[in-house]
């Protein structure tokens, strides 16, 4: 037995589709006779007769179509190979490589990059999406050239500055009995309710942390930890529990009534975004024009 070729496969996959030798050979801009031929090599290739053929037409086999159904999942995978080597090839060709943690890439640095391109049209810009240590630690590496976190901690290895200011809010869905609370919930109230949570390594989920150490009741105790602050926000929207995110990703669905800020007494929740890069490097270029903005833009908050 020997491997069929991949056009064999996609041409195998079109009649399955489209229930005709006939059809799936003009979409692949080939004869009907070349296709009959190469399902045929295919068939002797794999010892399986593929296609019933009969004077009304040809139609796939029951081994046929499973055959197909399997050539359709390694062209599936063939098309995500290709995809993931093209993303490798665009951050290794980048002019600048930028890494962001999940909530400044969702609604600060899209803004900061676009004014950048449009001083800088021909610019050809990497960013990676991920959490605030990861893009630390890519940063830390000289993978990328800057990277924004959202940690409160020390960043050994790494110089930074302050692009923005950020607080974290405490929010429950409008059937929660907090959002009906006439005093704040305490520190020691928060710190003993389950929440939905940032997975580890999120700057939120330690900024969280930190605050709830520094007011004396220890860390958050998880209820649901998420990906994103879009999917913790509709968690909680969905009644999963509450949560301490980002105001940043609360400011919609506030003023829409989906989610309702709880005031915290006893927690300082406030927190600094930073921009970070290599130790003893002077940054240059766009990734210099690029904290400019952020920075320039900080301040006009």
């Amino acid at each position: 037995m020997t491997t069929p070729d991949l056009d064999s496969l996609r041409l195998l996959v079109l009649v399955d589709e489209l229930g005709s030798i006939g059809q799936a050979a003009a979409r692949l801009g080939i004869a009907q006779p070349s296709a009959s031929k190469r399902l045929s090599t295919v068939e002797r290739r794999l010892g399986l007769v593929l296609v019933d053929r009969t004077r009304r037409g040809s139609a796939l086999t029951p081994d046929g179509r499973v055959i197909a159904g399997w050539a359709n999942r390694v062209l599936s995978e063939l098309d995500g190979l290709l995809d993931g080597a093209e993303a490798l090839r665009t951050q290794h060709d980048a002019q600048l490589r930028v890494a962001a943690s999940m909530t400044l890439a969702e609604y600060l640095v899209p803004g900061w990059i676009g004014e950048l391109k449009r001083g800088d049209p021909g610019l050809y810009l990497g960013l990676e999406v991920t959490n605030s240590d990861q893009a630390a630690e890519l940063a830390r590496e000289g993978k990328v050239d800057l990277g924004f976190v959202e940690s409160p901690g020390s960043l050994p290895g790494l110089s930074s500055r302050r692009v923005a200011t950020d607080r974290l809010v405490l929010v429950v869905p409008g059937n929660h009995p907090w959002a009906r609370k006439r005093r704040p919930v305490t520190a020691a109230e928060l710190a003993i309710t389950p929440l939905v949570v940032r997975e580890p390594g999120s700057g939120t989920r330690e900024t969280v942390d930190t605050a709830l150490r520094k007011a004396g009741v220890g860390p958050a105790k998880p209820l649901l930890e998420l990906g994103s602050a879009s999917a913790v926000g509709n968690a909680v929207i969905a009644g999963a529990g509450p949560a301490v995110i980002s105001e940043l990703a609360i400011v919609r669905d506030v003023a829409e009534g989906r989610l309702v800020p709880v005031a915290v007494e006893g927690v300082d929740f406030g927190r600094e975004l930073r921009a970070v890069w290599p130790a003893g490097r002077r940054l240059a270029g766009p990734a210099a024009a690029l904290l400019a903005i952020a920075v320039r833009n900080a301040k006009s908050r």
